[in-house]
Parts: structure tokens; C-alpha cells; sequence
């Protein structure tokens, strides 16, 4: 049985940011499951940070996209990491987690979505996380990376409004996958109740975008189908 049921055949999938953990994970999961699956990321020569390298990738698609997921995200890096206090904030690490978080996946989704389909299903989906809901923040910290989610959240939203004017079929999503055994979240695995491998996530979240109907276009929601609150 397929994946996605719910789109029609001959999928065009094209995934962002496809050499992470999950991004691999979908597009490999896709491919199995017999769709046409268009792959970026800078080791295929697509460039998130260059507007570019985003225009020539459109223009070089084979088809457009029934189905686009983003992953593109930082947490940490070899020079930085989640502040644990005010006093830790920066204005260097914020503008460089915001320009990944929110700038890049944003600015790719708008440049993507006069490609999608009409008349039918199509789904543009961003993977975003709990930490980005600004009424869920009870424990503070993690400054930057919760404000480059909360932001993504809201242009998500912002762009769904207008969606549903000129294209009602089309749905778009910020995913909270859970907690994944990748790179990004390594130094943060310790106490995690429930820590998913890449293509256990991707799975999940393949069945959110199944499931996903125009009336949920805008909504931030977690790996189980649940919506979470800005």
C-alpha cells in the first residue's frame, strides 16, 4: 500500500535539505514507495542560502512538485550552542539560526509554491518543532532557536491565509517530528523518552501529510496528528 493514498499517482516529491537525517530518510522512503523524488541539498549542488541556486534548482525541476518538505535546520554548531540564560544571547548566533530556521526554508516555500498543483491535492510542508510554540514555553532557554521556529511558524500561517484564496487545495504545514537520533539533536538525547530513528519520524510524519486536509492548511502539528498551539 502506498504511503500517501490520498495524492494521486505519479507523486513528484521534491525534498529540501535531502542529505540530513530526515530529508535522506524521506526522500529514500519515497523513492521505495515508487515516487519521482527530486533531491536538494549542497552536496547535489543546490545552495539554500543562495537565491541563485534556488532560482537555476526551480527552473531544472523535471515536474512540479505534488509534495515538498523542507528540512533545513540548525540547533547547535562547532562555534555555538542553545543559550541557557539571557545574559547568553547574541546577536551573531540569532541572525545565523534565524537565516537557516526562517529565512531560508521561508523564502524557498513562497519561490515554491506558484509550482504546486491546482484542482488537487498538493502539500508544502516545513519541519518546525514544539519549542517554536510560544504558549508551550514554560521552561525558557534555547532563545534563538525557539524564536527561529515561533517565526517560521508564523510566516507558515501567513502564507496559508493567502493559499486558501487562490488555491484552496493546497495545504501547508510546519511538522514537529519528535525527537530524532540525528546529528542535530545528539548532545541533547539524554532523558528523552522517546527518541526516533530518521525513518521512523519520516513515517510518521508521511502519515500527517496523508491525513492532512485544506482545513488544517496553517496548523503547526506533532508526529502523532495532533495540532500544537502557537
Amino acid at each position: 500500500m502506498s504511503l500517501l493514498p490520498s495524492f494521486p499517482p505519479g507523486l513528484h516529491a521534491l525534498i529540501v535539505g535531502a542529505s540530513g537525517g530526515l530529508g535522506r530518510a524521506f526522500a529514500d522512503l519515497l523513492t521505495a514507495d515508487g515516487a519521482r523524488v527530486t533531491r536538494w541539498s549542497r552536496s547535489s549542488g543546490v545552495d539554500p542560502a543562495d537565491p541563485a541556486s534556488i532560482a537555476a534548482a526551480i527552473a531544472a525541476l523535471p515536474a512540479p512538485p505534488d509534495l515538498v518538505i523542507i528540512t533545513n535546520g540548525v540547533l547547535h554548531g562547532p562555534d555555538f550552542a542553545p543559550e541557557k540564560a539571557n545574559s547568553q544571547l547574541e546577536a551573531a548566533t540569532l541572525a545565523r539560526v534565524l537565516a537557516i530556521n526562517t529565512i531560508q526554508p521561508a523564502t524557498i516555500a513562497a519561490r515554491l509554491l506558484p509550482l504546486l498543483p491546482r484542482g488537487r491535492k498538493a502539500v508544502l510542508a516545513v519541519l518546525s518543532a514544539r519549542v517554536g510554540s510560544i504558549s508551550d514555553n514554560r521552561l525558557g532557554g534555547w532563545h534563538s532557536y525557539r524564536a527561529s521556529k515561533a517565526a517560521l511558524n508564523q510566516l507558515i500561517r501567513t502564507m496559508a491565509v493567502e493559499q486558501a484564496r487562490k488555491a484552496p487545495e493546497q495545504i501547508l504545514l510546519a511538522l514537529h517530528p519528535g525527537t530524532v537520533d540525528t546529528a542535530m539533536s545528539k548532545p541533547f538525547q539524554k532523558g528523552v523518552k522517546t527518541l526516533f530513528s530518521p525513518q521512523e519520524s519520516a513515517r510518521h510524519l508521511l502519515r500527517v501529510i496523508d491525513a492532512a486536509t485544506p482545513a488544517q492548511s496553517g496548523l503547526l502539528i506533532d508526529w502523532q496528528g495532533e495540532v500544537i498551539p502557537y
